[in-house]
């Protein structure tokens, strides 16, 4: 029963119809149609065969949660309802199992939703591939590099509020488990003439407003910038803030993403500061002047811009200014140089930005691909990832859309292409034979575009690089000779002449019959788009600045590689990537996602069945969908087929013992169905017409009611019987309990009665026994109350005859005391004068110190410096007096304890005294090393054979040998090494054969810097220059760190009279030969115990787990 309910099929509970290869009719209405009704019913997803069909619900739907994931994880692809999960874990099972590189091609117009699809399908392979330390840092650097690209890379439209501006192709690398190892990303044509110009309801870049939304007052100030957008000409007022779009808060995604990725922070604030720099640059503003000459001149009008922008790159202001003012050509041996005017300043400015902006842009995909790129040089799995612009069609179309457009072409050709391949590949697979399929081929169109020789792409160029005056007419003009005749390139002065009477063609446009349309492109602006001119001046201005960045985005500035060559064009660079693409595609298993736009309002529940329709002719989904019915319009293997349908046969219902095939064999015989509306193949069973599927389903349907029917009769019979038979069971055990508890209480009765008579005997005789007692009991107590009395008297006779003797004794004694003290007082009176009374006292006092001094002579404490005890004080006069006592006495033993002390354990308490003043309360390690004496030598060099090579090679003496751990660079490992301090030189020296290995003079060690925590990692750093700082600093670890520290640097001091900078922070960088790494400290738990571990993150990242 639980098994049945179980969807186990696309046809199960369908909305339309799931498949539009499964549609009956099939012809644009109906399909729109189909579209709408899934979309009312939150229905995003369709399929054509294997490709998958994503309207944007401009809303969230909980579709994409963590059981959604479970649920789609290892089914096959028609198993459930149509979803883009399904699709990402047949190209990631594929890839994984059947060793087959993969390639996701995510197409549509702008807003369609192809950046949140990428994402999605990342986001998937994320979730269901392996876990693990290594395996989740990499996934988190993946995912984490779409804000980064995304800030720098997209910009709000009038159709898209977050629309990617540029072409990007992932390549993710797995291993053969198919865990991710890394990934490679590509950038295609990024739009970089929004940069200086936006159209109108249109934003900038993210990242511009991100920046002064998002960055701290101080940080604003560093890039010289202000939070008003209204200050910028490069940013357009209208849209400046987008509803429901937060920059301040996407800025700290941004930065906190950089990081993950492997970004310094060098690294960023360069990023930052070069962004700031194309900001200001629309700022400055030009002024004609006149010459002597005649010809006109430009000047800046405000130079405080120009300094800001000088300030943050390094660049001298009177060579950006000249730069802005005059160009210099080169021809051969000489150099031209002539005056910019207004127009052609402004020109250079613009162009300064875009360059300046784009070269960015390509250099974070470098760097970001060399963060996630894979570490290891084992064989790889490529899963690829194309998120690219759709076709576009705008009022006014220009070089990007041209070029976009045949980027559009070149896809969908490789898509029909791929697509009959897999078709026919599956038919001679399954052994069902193939019929050629007729289809559109835009092969001609493509070839319009990029022959070599006569294409619109090679016209361009060829009138870029022609000497002599060059417009945007000259360009049409060339194209109107070459191309006239072609029968998809229509122009006003076409020389066909079914073209002559098209007034609807103004006369510098041209008009391209595309696969999706007919497109009409404006000739204006071509030539300069195509040519992507930057002046010589410009670059080697920039090649001069002292920005690290700046410097590297422009080699060609560089004088000693000057190249007069001209620079290859934007079309003929785009047309080699898009080649290199197409290769690389058709070395890949294509997955199709193709995204539509229901509504041009990016609002929910509005969908527009013209727009869609548009969509749906460029897209030619259509044409896929009849290329893919060609044959037969659905496929299914044995098994499930058999599975779903077995119990519309009674030869099948319920197990089938046989072969699957021969089952649905069977199955197809018993159900009537025409021969020629099936086929066997090898491993599936092939059906012609929709019709008869959807007959197969509505025959399961009803019976499957049937079989409802029977199973809810049984269940009543089954539920009544049970019922009786646990009824009649209880009816016996009650009356078997209500016997029972009839006799108990029966016999409960008689019980008692029995024992009230036995009680009533017991008690009768209980009581006559007592009488007898007691009347023993009173004669016996007779008796003895009469000797007591007896004997009473006696006693009180003896008593009175003591008490009389004893009182006659008593006055005798008393009268003897009172004469001896008469007698006494009698002859004290003869001595007794006016000052006895003070000679008692200070009798008394004096008697009183003695016993106090008496006293303290007993209870003297120790000798130690560190007892505190001291005896109470006896009397509140001797106050003063005892504390006294107590200082005196301590200052005495402290004496008495100091002159024990030897030369040698004066030095070694100096020391430790020292480092209490260095470490004390700053470093976790220091108060385990107060107990510990200081050595200094712990390997008895002078006296182990191991060691005379290292011992004739030091002259001077020792101060501390000891082993360490020098730490590689390069993968974060210890190498063991002998650290020796001498008065004059810091050496290390291989342990096993005693070879030194580096000597630095003490007056070469600049700064030892280590962390807070319970580590011994430490890093000497040299002065930059010296012969010693060639191989860069050191990083050790040692056991003893705060005495090697200790005596280095009161060492130091001794020689150099400089005091050695300590420096101790958890974070800080270590030259190695020309780049500096981060060393970076953090808590965590290891799998070692307590010992702490250094890991290489990154390129310039070693990280050190504490635990």
């Amino acid at each position: 029963m639980a098994k049945m309910e179980v969807k186990t099929s696309l046809l199960d509970d369908m909305i339309g119809v799931g498949d539009m290869v499964l549609l009956e009719p099939l012809n644009e209405d109906s399909f729109i149609n189909n579209l709408k009704k899934r979309f009312d019913h939150n229905e995003v997803y369709t399929y054509i065969g294997s490709v998958v069909i994503s309207i944007n619900p401009y809303r969230s739907l909980p579709i994409y949660t963590p059981e959604k994931v479970e649920e789609y994880r290892n089914r096959n692809f028609y198993e459930l309802s149509p979803h883009i999960f399904a699709l990402s874990d047949e190209a990631y099972r594929s890839l994984r199992d059947q060793d087959k590189d993969q390639c996701i091609l995510i197409t549509g117009e702008s807003g369609a939703g192809k950046t949140e699809a990428s994402k999605l399908v990342m986001s998937y392979v994320a979730a269901v591939c392996g876990k693990g330390a290594e395996v989740n840092q990499v996934k988190e650097q993946l995912l984490q590099s779409n804000p980064v690209l995304e800030a720098f890379g997209n910009a709000k439209t009038v159709r898209n509020d977050n629309s990617s501006r540029f072409g990007k192709y992932m390549d993710i690398e797995f291993d053969f488990k198919g865990d991710p190892l890394g990934g490679v990303i590509s950038n295609y044509l990024l739009e970089k003439s929004r940069v200086v110009k936006q159209p109108r309801g249109e934003r900038n870049f993210h990242i511009f407003y991100q920046i002064l939304s998002g960055a701290s007052e101080e940080f604003l100030c560093k890039l010289k910038l202000e939070r008003d957008f209204s200050r910028y000409n490069y940013l357009g007022l209208d849209s400046a803030r987008v509803n429901g779009v937060d920059d301040a808060s996407n800025f700290r995604t941004v930065r906190n993403a950089m990081q993950i990725v492997g970004f310094m922070d060098h690294e960023t604030q360069s990023v930052f500061e070069v962004v700031a720099a194309v900001l200001k640059l629309g700022n400055i503003e030009f002024k004609p002047e006149s010459r002597s000459n005649g010809l006109d001149e430009s000047k800046i009008k405000d130079k405080n811009e120009l300094k800001e922008i000088c300030e943050l790159t390094g660049i001298d202001q009177s060579v950006l200014e000249r730069a802005f003012s005059f160009r210099t050509v080169e021809a051969k041996q000489e150099k031209v140089s002539t005056t910019l005017n207004v127009a052609q300043a402004y020109y250079a400015r613009d162009a300064l930005a875009k360059n300046l902006y784009s070269r960015l842009f390509s250099w974070l995909v470098t760097r970001i691909n060399e963060s996630i790129k894979a570490q290891t040089k084992v064989r790889k799995k490529v899963m690829g990832v194309l998120d690219i612009y759709g076709f576009e069609i705008f009022e006014d179309n220009s070089f990007e859309q041209f070029i976009i457009n045949y980027c559009n072409e070149k896809l969908q050709q490789i898509f029909i292409e791929l697509t009959l391949k897999e078709e026919q590949e599956e038919y001679i697979r399954e052994g069902i034979e193939w019929t050629h399929i007729e289809y559109f081929n835009n092969a001609i169109i493509c070839d319009l575009i990029e022959n070599n020789q006569t294409g619109i792409l090679a016209m361009l160029d060829e009138e870029c690089l022609r000497p002599g005056t060059v417009t945007d007419d000259t360009f049409l003009e060339k194209l109107n000779q070459v191309c006239a005749t072609h029968q998809h390139f229509e122009s006003r002065m076409s020389k066909c002449s079914r073209f002559l009477n098209d007034t609807s063609l103004p006369h510098s446009c041209f008009r391209i019959q595309h696969y999706a349309g007919k497109v009409m492109y404006q000739v204006e602006g071509f030539v300069d788009k195509n040519n992507d001119l930057l002046y010589r001046d410009l670059s080697q201005a920039m090649w001069k600045a002292n920005h690290s960045l700046i410097k590297a985005l422009f080699p060609e500035g560089n004088p000693a590689k000057i190249n007069l060559k001209r620079p290859p064009t934007a079309g003929s660079q785009f047309k080699a990537s898009v080649a290199t693409l197409m290769k690389n595609l058709q070395t890949k298993n294509p997955n199709y996602i193709r995204c539509i736009k229901p509504n041009d309002k990016k609002a929910a529940h509005i969908f527009n069945e013209a727009l869609v329709c548009h969509q749906i002719r460029y897209l030619g989904l259509l044409e896929n969908v009849r290329v893919r019915r060609a044959g037969y319009a659905f496929r299914q293997p044995y098994e499930p087929c058999l599975e779903r349908y077995k119990m519309l046969c009674k030869q099948t219902w319920p197990h089938w013992r046989g072969p699957a095939r021969a089952g649905v064999e069977v199955l197809f015989n018993e159900l009537g169905i025409p021969e020629e509306e099936f086929s066997f193949g090898r491993s599936k069973i092939f059906i012609r017409n929709p019709r008869t599927l959807f007959k197969l389903e509505d025959l399961r349907k009803q019976r499957l009611e049937d079989l409802a029917t029977l199973i809810e009769k049984i269940y009543r019979g089954w539920k009544c019987r049970t019922r009786f038979l646990l009824m009649k069971k209880c009816q016996v055990v009650i009356a078997s309990w209500y016997r029972r508890y009839s006799q108990q209480k029966k016999y409960q009765k008689i019980k008692g009665s029995a024992i009230t008579v036995q009680s009533y005997i017991r008690g009768w005789k209980a009581r006559k026994l007592l009488r007898e007692l007691k009347h023993l009991k009173r004669c016996n107590e007779a008796a003895t109350v009469i000797a007591a009395y007896w004997h009473g008297t006696q006693a009180r006779r003896e008593l009175r005859r003591l008490k009389d003797e004893a009182r006659n004794k008593h006055a005798i004694a008393v009268i003897w005391a009172f004469w001896l003290g008469y007698k006494v007082r009698r002859e004290y009176r003869k001595f007794f004068r006016a000052n006895a009374g003070r000679k008692i006292y200070e009798f008394t006092l004096q008697r009183l110190m003695q016993k106090y001094f008496l006293e303290m002579k007993n209870k003297m404490p120790s000798l130690s410096p560190i007892d505190k005890n001291w005896p109470a004080r006896p009397y509140l006069f001797l106050d003063s007096t005892h504390k006294e006592l107590k200082r005196i006495f301590h200052l005495w033993r402290c004496k008495k304890y100091r002159d024990q002390f030897t030369d040698q354990q004066k030095l070694i308490y100096e020391e430790k005294l020292e480092a209490s003043e260095l470490f004390k309360d700053k470093k976790a390690l220091y108060p385990a090393s107060v107990g510990q004496p200081f050595q200094g030598a712990y390997l008895e060099i002078s006296e182990n054979p191991k060691y005379k090579k290292l011992k004739d090679a030091v002259d001077e003496k020792i101060i501390i040998a000891e082993v360490v751990n020098k730490i590689n660079r390069a993968n974060g490992k210890a190498a063991s090494r002998i650290f020796l301090l001498t008065k004059n030189n810091v050496l290390l020296a291989d342990q096993k054969s005693g070879t030194i290995k580096s000597e630095v003079p003490l007056g070469d060690v600049t700064k030892v810097s280590m962390s807070s925590q319970n580590d011994g990692f430490f890093a000497v750093h040299l002065k930059e220059g010296s012969e010693a700082a060639s191989k860069g600093d050191f990083l050790l670890s040692s056991d003893h760190l705060i005495e090697m520290a200790t005596k280095l640097y009161r060492t130091t001091l001794s020689q150099t009279k400089q005091k050695l900078n300590i420096e101790i922070s958890d974070e800080f960088l270590v030259q190695f030969k020309q780049d500096k790494v981060c060393v970076k400290f953090i808590q965590g738990s290891q799998k070692n115990g307590n010992i702490p571990t250094c890991k290489r993150k990154n390129n310039r990242l070693l990280e050190v787990a504490v635990p």
